[in-house]
Formats: structure tokens, C-alpha cells, sequence
């Protein structure tokens, strides 16, 4: 039975987690919605318990019912290959949407999986399908939402396909960068959530080799790392060599070049 104390936190978490009082509900609410259209939301958003590092917020081949939105923490998705093997695919950090792709089948298509301790919001999608219908500026930020994942798709590919290593692993710092700059974080100084093992995975490189990038870029003065805190110190040159602009990596919209 839980303690006075556990109940507590359950009520804490529910009282700090509505979406009127979040703090990330400028990223990921329509500006438009009034108080009574976010109470609507509100009232179809279940608060889960928060996922312990490692534990899944859904596998691979479950079925889909749910979207999620990140309040803290992060979470990587990843399918299995044929050949037994984890490829991830994404890292999602707070305010993001995880789970979109699973919307056009009836079950999710990757795992998604804590890189930390997190906390979810739990959309069931037929209530949301509903309240969309009710307030187009929500089925709007839906829109929006799912245009992002087929543009993030589209530019992993080209970083694949045509950037060597370094200028795979300056992108993908400029990304972090760029999104934790946009959620009120320093886009300076951060931490890594995942591994190196995982950012090479991710960016299809051999973890011996994100981490001669990482000393490569360290020795030239353009970051400075210890353990998993990373400090920018030469943005220009970092953008320079991920292939970026200014005003490219402050907007996030073109965090790959063709």
C-alpha cells in the first residue's frame, strides 16, 4: 500500500504536470488555444509513473493506441534488425512528440526505451483524433508534428549518405544544441543523455571513431568534454563543419545539407 508520502508525490506530479501550469506548453500546445480548449486536453492526458532508466514506454510490434509527449528526461527509439541487432533511429527529448509512427498501423513500429529517468504525458490517439476535430489549431500542431517526423527521416538519410564523421557528429551536436536552446536550456553546455556506443549507432559509425571525432574536436578547441557534459566553445566552427548557417542551426530547419 502506498505511503502518505508516495501519495503525495502521485498528487504533486498530477498538480505540477497539468498543462496550463507546464512549463513546456508554449512547444508543444498551439499558442492559440484559450484556457477552456487546454482543459479539454487536459482532461484526455493521462500522467504516467515516471520510466526508470532502461524501462520501455512500448516495444516494437505492441499495439498502438497511445501518443506521448516527453516532459523530462529522453528516450531513444530503435528497431531490431534482421540480424538480432539494435538500430536506433531517434533520441527524443522534452516537449517532443514519440509514437506518431505508429499512427497509419496498428502497432508501433520501433521500441522506445528511457535513456534516463523520464516522464511521459499519455494521449490516447482515438480521444485526441476527437478533440482535433473540435479545435482545428490542435489538429493543426498534429499536422505540424508529423511533417517534422518525415522531414527528420529525409535529413538523416542525407546525413548518412553524404557526411563523414565529423561532420556527421558536428551535426549532430548542433542539433542537440538547437533543441535544447528552443526549451530554455544553455545551447552551450549540456549533457549527453545517451552514450557514445549510441551516437554511433545512431549516426552509423563505430564507437572508436565518434570518439576520435570527440578528441579530434576537443584538441582543436571546438568543444570541451567531461564525462557526458559537453561545452560548445567554438559554435562557428562547429556549424562550419556540420555545414550549417547561423540562422539554419537557431531554427532547426535544415540541420542536414543536401
Amino acid at each position: 500500500m502506498p505511503s502518505r508520502q508516495q501519495k503525495g508525490n502521485c498528487l504533486n506530479l498530477t498538480k505540477e504536470t497539468r498543462c496550463m501550469t507546464c512549463s513546456l506548453s508554449s512547444l508543444c500546445l498551439p499558442l492559440s488555444l484559450n484556457l477552456e480548449d487546454i482543459d479539454q486536453l487536459d482532461r484526455i492526458i493521462k500522467r504516467r509513473q515516471p520510466l526508470k532508466k532502461g524501462e520501455h514506454l512500448f516495444r516494437q510490434g505492441d499495439s498502438f493506441d497511445c501518443v506521448y509527449a516527453v516532459r523530462s528526461g529522453s528516450l531513444k527509439n530503435y528497431i531490431m534488425t534482421n540480424d538480432g541487432e539494435e538500430q536506433i533511429t531517434n533520441f527524443h527529448l522534452p516537449s517532443e512528440m514519440v509514437g506518431l509512427d505508429g499512427i497509419d498501423c496498428s502497432s508501433y513500429p520501433v521500441s522506445s526505451r528511457a535513456l534516463e529517468t523520464t516522464t511521459v504525458c499519455e494521449i490516447p490517439y482515438s480521444r485526441l483524433q476527437e478533440l482535433s476535430n473540435e479545435l482545428p489549431d490542435l489538429r493543426k500542431q498534429m499536422f505540424s508534428s508529423l511533417s517534422k517526423e518525415i522531414r527528420d527521416d529525409k535529413q538523416m538519410m542525407l546525413l548518412l549518405s553524404k557526411k563523414n564523421a565529423e561532420e556527421r557528429v558536428a551535426t549532430f551536436l548542433a542539433n542537440l544544441s538547437a533543441r535544447f536552446k528552443r526549451r530554455g536550456y544553455s545551447p552551450y553546455t549540456f549533457r549527453l543523455p545517451m552514450s557514445r556506443n549510441e551516437i554511433g549507432n545512431y549516426l552509423g559509425l563505430a564507437v572508436e571513431t565518434v570518439s576520435r571525432v570527440f578528441t579530434r574536436f576537443q584538441t582543436s578547441q571546438i568543444i570541451a568534454v567531461n564525462g557526458k557534459e559537453v561545452h560548445i566553445t567554438d559554435r562557428q566552427q562547429l556549424l562550419e563543419i556540420a555545414g550549417l548557417s547561423e540562422c539554419e542551426a537557431e531554427t532547426g530547419a535544415k540541420l542536414v545539407a543536401s
